[in-house]
């Protein structure tokens, strides 16, 4: 039995969530919780960056048994896109199955507003990273056709409609931060097809694929993306309006698992 499910105490989730920065609210929602700080699981991350709580929160989030993370290790603090796999191990070992993957993001469209989610349907990688570089065996070339599962993305939307909360889809472009895009760089990612863009998510996606658990991925959308109306993101807007779309997204999330999702 692995350490982790030893830990979690008779409880089996077959579903994981990694919280964003400052989504910290989503976890306050899960009853009959356990609390596991990072720094008593081996291999987990000790946060380095404010909004990441750093504990995995183990319970009832509508109605289904969840695992919540409330924190993860960016590329940009360690250098590595792999920072995350010692988690996503363990995480299959407990028998967790699914992995919903949440951060804060910069919309690239004026029409999708700070405060609003956005479901991931694809993703698009420019940081010049790859969590599998280095790696020999066949098993590393992931297919990525479906980095996103279909199924847990139908249940969003289903959702997102019964939660009352407007629900956007969009493209994830990853870049490795942790410095903001500049004007022209969002020029370029509105050209190629971006809907958002973040620092972090897509070496998770493609790891937890490489280890066989499904994802479904959501952005909060934080801030309008540096020269749309003016816009010159910080970490501090980031922080305050992921705050403010917690709400929803522990609607969303709640209404998900109470849907049989």
């Amino acid at each position: 039995m692995s350490l982790l499910l030893q830990r979690l105490q008779g409880r089996r989730p077959d579903t994981a969530i990694i919280l964003g920065s400052s989504l910290g609210p989503v976890a306050e929602a899960v009853s009959e919780r356990i609390e596991l700080p990072y720094h008593s699981l081996p291999g987990f991350p000790v946060p380095r960056v404010s909004g990441h709580a750093g504990k995995l929160v183990a319970g009832k989030l509508g109605g289904r048994d969840v695992a919540v993370l409330m924190g993860r290790a960016h590329p940009y603090e360690t250098g590595r896109a792999d920072a995350m796999e010692p988690v996503i191990i363990q995480l299959r070992e407990a028998g967790i199955s699914r992995l919903i993957l949440t951060n804060a993001a910069g919309s690239l469209t004026a029409s999708m507003r700070p405060g609003s989610i956005m479901m991931i349907d694809d993703h698009i990688n420019l940081s010049g990273m790859n969590p599998l570089l280095g790696r020999t065996g066949d098993e590393n070339f992931v297919p990525l056709t479906e980095a996103y599962d279909e199924k847990m993305r139908r249940g969003l939307l289903k959702a997102a409609v019964k939660a009352h909360v407007d629900l956007h889809r969009g493209v994830y472009v990853w870049l490795s931060g942790p410095s903001f895009e500049t004007p022209a760089e969002i020029r370029m990612l509105q050209m190629i097809g971006g809907t958002a863009v973040g620092m972090s998510t897509v070496p998770e996606t493609i790891l937890a694929r490489r280890h066989g658990l499904t994802v479904a991925g959501l952005s909060v959308i934080t801030n309008l993306a540096a020269g749309i109306e003016g816009a010159s993101p910080s970490h501090e807007e980031t922080k305050r309006e992921g705050e403010k779309a917690a709400h929803n997204m522990r609607l969303l999330l709640a209404e998900f698992f109470a849907g049989g999702s």
